[in-house]
């Protein structure tokens, strides 16, 4: 197994989602080593295994992020991979249901697995991202820029996850350590459920495929940019509602009736 010229040594939380596998097909041949890391040990499994011709040393840590079973199975895989230098937070579910209809459980695990956990990873991983040159990335959404209707708990979860993003890249400014922020615009894989498919299509928002993100975080990841968002009018209109937040409320409003149509269903 070849692993001469590969500047990765990668963990991929999210592994077996949508665009967590996409990142993963692509991001393997540069890895000399990458762990995955999910909830269902099936699927990874089956990954690990599509990856074996891709010349790079998997393996795979299965459980929950918050669960400190889960950090001492990931540390011994870092060490065991001798190091790593580089994190892609990608780990994350969505919620489209009015704020007062979630129950406090759905608002939990979803701060919890938005934004809890990769905090958390950064912190226990920190030590061993700074013995050299080393990236966090954190996946993150359009969401994370914009609030929108049905989502709330969701969009706070992104907002975070970009605060702590940027406040943790300034805090390692002088460190060999790069933290960046990647914002997807919708993407067709099952976080979206048919009815946000069904209201995305009404409302005209443009979706991405997964490849198609995961071939755009590739490009990201050899730029030097902190941040990227995906999509030419998602990203005026999230530049629109920051110098001018009357305008996108008018226009989000004009949108409600369609939204409260599909949250009701």
């Amino acid at each position: 197994m070849n692993m001469t010229n590969k500047p990765y040594k990668a963990v991929l939380t999210g592994a077996t989602g949508g665009i967590g596998r996409a990142i993963a097909l692509q991001l393997a041949p540069q890895c000399s080593s990458l762990i995955l890391m999910g909830r269902d040990t099936q699927k990874l499994e089956a990954l690990k295994n599509e990856l074996t011709n891709r010349a790079v040393n998997v393996q795979i840590v299965s459980g929950d992020l918050c669960d400190d079973s889960t950090s001492v199975r990931l540390i011994d895989a870092v060490l065991a991979q001798q190091g790593i230098n580089l994190l892609i937070n990608n780990a994350g579910i969505s919620l489209f249901k009015s704020f007062e209809a979630q129950t406090d459980e759905d608002i939990t695990q979803l701060m919890l697995t938005n934004l809890i956990s990769p905090m958390l990873l950064c912190k226990q991983l920190l030590p061993h991202l700074k013995k050299e040159p080393s990236q966090i990335i954190n996946i993150g959404s359009i969401f994370g820029y914009l609030g929108f209707p049905g989502f709330s708990s969701y969009c706070a979860s992104k907002f975070g996850l970009r605060g702590f993003s940027q406040s943790l890249r300034r805090e390692l400014s002088n460190t060999s350590v790069s933290v960046r922020y990647f914002a997807p615009r919708a993407t067709k894989t099952s976080i979206n459920t048919d009815q946000v498919m069904q209201m995305n299509a009404e409302l005209k928002t443009d979706s991405d495929t997964p490849d198609f993100v995961a071939g755009e975080f590739m490009k990201f990841l050899s730029s030097h940019a902190w941040e990227k968002k995906l999509g030419f009018k998602e990203s005026f209109f999230v530049f629109m509602n920051n110098l001018f937040p009357g305008v996108s409320d008018k226009a989000i409003q004009g949108q409600l009736p369609i939204i409260k149509k599909y949250l009701h269903k």
